[in-house]
Parts: C-alpha cells; sequence; structure tokens
C-alpha cells in the first residue's frame, strides 16, 4: 500500500542565519542556540540526539539518545558498552550527532571522533542518576534478546531489594562516550527551501573554517 506525502509541506520563515551572526567558535555557537532552545520549553527534551554509527554488519544505524554534556573538548553521552551502540562505536570510533529542534526550524549537525570518557567521569555520572536508572542498568542486557518483559522486572524487583539499603555501583560495562567534533553544521529553515547552512570544519592548526553551503 502506497502513502503518498506530497502535499505534506511547511514554509520556513522563522529565522535567519548569516555569517555576521556566527560565533568563531562552534562550541560557543553550539552553547547559544541550544540555550535559546532549551530556555523556550518549547521542546520536551533539547538534549535529545541522533547518533548515527556504523553496525558490525557494516550497515549505518540512527537512534535517538540523550546529550549529557559539552564542552570545548566535544559532547558527551551514556550507554551499555556492550549494546549493539557501544560495540559500534568501539569497533568503528566514528559517529555523526544530529540534533532537530522544529519549533526554531534548526538542525546542528556534528561529525566527530569517538572515545571512552574515564571511569571517573561515568562513576560521577552514575552516581548522580536516580536510583531506579541505576538499577535498570544493571537489569538491562541491552540489545540482547530476552524472552519477555517479565524477566527484566523480576529481576528488577530482586535488585529492589539486594539494594534496598545499598549504594548501587555502576556496571564494569557502562560508561559514557565522547564525540570530539571534526565539522559542526548548523542550519536555520529559510521560505522556499533557500536554508541557512554554515560548515565548521577542524583545521591542523585547530582552528575552524568556515564556510557557507548551498541549501
Amino acid at each position: 500500500m502506497q502513502s503518498n506525502l506530497n502535499n505534506y509541506r511547511k514554509t520556513y520563515s522563522r529565522s535567519e542565519l548569516t555569517r555576521e551572526q556566527l560565533d568563531e567558535n562552534p562550541m560557543q555557537q553550539f552553547r547559544t542556540w541550544f540555550h535559546e532552545v532549551d530556555d523556550s520549553e518549547s521542546i520536551d527534551e533539547a538534549n535529545a540526539m541522533t547518533i548515527s554509527s556504523l553496525s558490525e554488519d557494516g550497515y549505518p544505524k540512527s537512534r535517538i539518545v540523550l546529550l549529557k554534556s559539552y564542552d570545548e573538548y566535544g559532547f558527551v553521552f551514556y550507554t551499555n558498552y556492550d549494546s549493539e551502540k557501544g560495540k559500534a562505536l568501539i569497533k568503528y570510533p566514528k559517529a555523526c550527532l544530529s540534533f532537530f529542534w522544529p519549533s526554531f526550524e534548526r538542525q546542528v549537525i556534528i561529525k566527530g571522533n569517538v572515545e571512552k570518557v574515564s571511569k571517573q567521569v561515568s562513576e560521577n555520572y552514575f552516581s548522580s542518576r536516580p536510583k531506579g536508572s541505576q538499577l535498570g542498568a544493571l537489569v538491562s542486557p541491552q540489545s540482547e534478546v530476552v524472552e519477555n518483559r517479565e524477566v527484566l522486572e523480576q529481576r528488577l524487583n530482586e535488585l529492589e531489594e539486594i539494594y534496598k539499603n545499598k549504594q548501587v555501583e555502576k556496571p564494569d560495562n557502562w560508561g559514557g562516550f565522547l564525540v570530539k567534533p571534526k565539522s559542526i553544521e548548523f542550519w536555520q529553515g529559510r521560505p522556499n527551501r533557500l536554508h541557512d547552512r554554515f560548515l565548521f570544519t577542524l583545521q591542523e592548526d585547530f582552528n575552524w573554517k568556515i564556510e557557507r553551503l548551498a541549501p
């Protein structure tokens, strides 16, 4: 059965992005855009991002994860290192991140190299999570086949009793990844599909080259 979506159209006219508006540092530009979106409360999770990686079977795969911190070094999120995502990023340590903020008609697309954050950084973040989320990391053999949901819920009930009065320690196979950007593109929707696109590319001297891209 075919579904025709030809009439699904939207005119982008909320804002513009000019070279003069851009910060010379893309991380500062990201910070500016992120806070504008986050402060507006028009998007439930401004830190939700798509991460694309090359799977072990050779196919690219994308999924939504949550950005948990960012600074001049890059973007950090957390996962199970033994998950499909974790194994893929360890084997092929390159990724693309994409933020889409529809109410602002904006995208940010980041390509970079991936590395694990330190064990201490992962432990610090893990200890800040709600206890239920901590136990969830112990319960789930992420990406593996399970018989049914009851298996997971039973294991959670068992762990809730075990850790009722105990601190939950971070599993060895759980932690953070840092995506260190090599390029960052800022996309602002414009009328007639003539969108504003600016690409920052990291140079060998660690300065950023800025170019406008055709829409």
